[in-house]
């Protein structure tokens, strides 16, 4: 077997393998403009660009081939800019496509021995006595073809196994199995709790917990005890009113989307009377909220608005029930 298990390592992830995490998680979760930005970063890391092919590769068998694909469109582009810049990245070892000789299905059979340490029955008992055409497409396809590849060594594709799985919701179980595989590989609690940390700050603290239950160790509240929530009521001057809402509508767009802090900007008007605005505010942390109000588009709202607030009441409320609280806005979609 081309791809070797590793056992020697009990040091932190390495920037290299950080990397691994980002670009996993970003695209099994389909957020495109972050994986651009930490497609840039693992080739300054060290990642060669066959190394990353082979991630978003591997990729399409747990997340898809939609986002598999549009992250490859993505990591094309970021080699032709790179390229454009003078940047000469490393291709790395040639991926070879040649499928072998011999029982595919036997190939990938061993391969997944030697990933589990596990003996491997012949179907896979539940699922493949029920359609054994799957379990004929992990064995021959996903375990002979995709990890037999040696650009990426075992350990390397079980934490971008890992890190995808932890960035999905309702995958718990097929995690859970793969945490499994990928410490028999040599990857180390430590670098778990490590990917797990990434992975709440890439995707959601809640995916990162889900990677904290398979393991055993305590979760992060997803409500911090600092946690601001703030109804703002204002009341505009009518021959503003129109030019407000626009100026609004553009700074509580550009807080959501740019500022991880920011859980919700939700602007409401009183239907009765139009002039009378009320803003359900919600900051992570007063961290977050200090820090919102050093951005662009907030000091761009708060002075060209300035002339047309009437009045202004900021008041702060506290949490009735913080377990349901993350369930807010879920089902809109």
């Amino acid at each position: 077997m081309n791809a070797q298990i590793e056992t020697n390592s009990c040091a932190p992830l390495t920037q290299a393998q950080q990397s691994l995490v980002a670009i996993s998680s970003l695209t099994a979760t389909g957020d495109m403009a972050n994986l651009k930005i930490q497609l840039n970063f693992a080739l300054d890391a060290g990642l060669t660009v066959n190394e990353i092919k082979e991630v978003l590769v591997q990729l399409y068998a747990y997340c898809g081939f939609p986002r598999s694909l549009n992250a490859i469109n993505v990591f094309m582009k970021v080699l032709e800019e790179r390229k454009s810049k003078g940047v000469d990245d490393k291709q790395g070892n040639e991926i070879i496509l040649d499928r072998g000789t011999g029982d595919n299905y036997e190939r990938g059979r061993k391969v997944l021995e030697a990933l589990s340490g596990t003996p491997q029955a012949k179907p896979a008992p539940g699922f493949g006595d029920f359609a054994p055409r799957i379990d004929a497409f992990l064995k021959e396809h996903l375990f002979a073809d995709v990890f037999q590849s040696d650009v990426l060594s075992y350990p390397q594709r079980e934490l971008i196994t890992i890190s995808a799985l932890a960035a999905m919701p309702g995958v718990e179980s097929q995690l859970q199995s793969h945490v499994k595989i990928g410490m028999n590989t040599g990857i180390t609690q430590v670098q778990l709790i490590e990917t797990a940390k990434l992975i709440e700050k890439y995707v959601s603290r809640t995916q990162a917990n889900s990677l904290r239950n398979v393991l055993s160790i305590p979760t992060v509240p997803i409500i911090d005890e600092d946690m601001l929530v703030r109804i703002s009521e204002i009341e505009i001057l009518p021959e503003y009113l129109k030019e407000y809402h626009s100026i609004l509508k553009e700074e509580a767009s550009a807080s959501v989307k740019l500022e991880p802090g920011v859980i919700a900007i939700f602007p409401m008007f009183q239907k009765e009377t139009p002039t009378q605005i009320r803003i359900i505010e919600m900051y992570a942390t007063k961290a977050a909220y200090q820090s919102h109000l050093k951005t662009p588009h907030f000091l761009h709202y708060k002075t060209t608005t300035l002339k047309m607030v009437k009045t202004l009441k900021l008041v702060d409320m506290g949490s009735l029930d913080k377990e349901t609280m993350q369930q807010i806005f879920k089902k809109l979609n």
